[in-house]
């Protein structure tokens, strides 16, 4: 028998803490697997319907006002993700 490598991985997502609030059960930290962002937003919004609404627009692509970080670096929706990898999910701030 041949192990193949599973096409989901582990890895920790970090949300911003207004965000979560507008879900039941919420949490800032949460624990996905996923291949690539794309994998990951859908498995927050398995957990959470309506997560990927308030994460992205209908082209589908992240929204403007939202960045995601993966290993420091801006990630789309097509960044793969390593097991055990850190994504960052971050709030765009803008005021006067």
């Amino acid at each position: 028998m041949t192990d193949t490598p599973s096409p989901r991985r582990p890895v920790r997502v970090r949300l911003p803490s207004h965000l979560v609030r507008l879900f039941p059960d919420g949490a800032t930290l949460a624990e996905v697997e996923a291949c690539d962002v794309r994998a990951m937003m859908a498995a927050l919004d398995a957990r959470w319907p309506g997560m990927a609404d308030r994460l992205c627009d209908t082209t589908p692509a992240i929204r403007r006002h939202i960045n995601v970080f993966v290993a420091g670096r801006r990630a789309g929706l097509d960044t793969p993700l390593a097991p055990g990898a850190d994504v960052f999910v971050i709030t765009a701030i803008s005021g006067g």
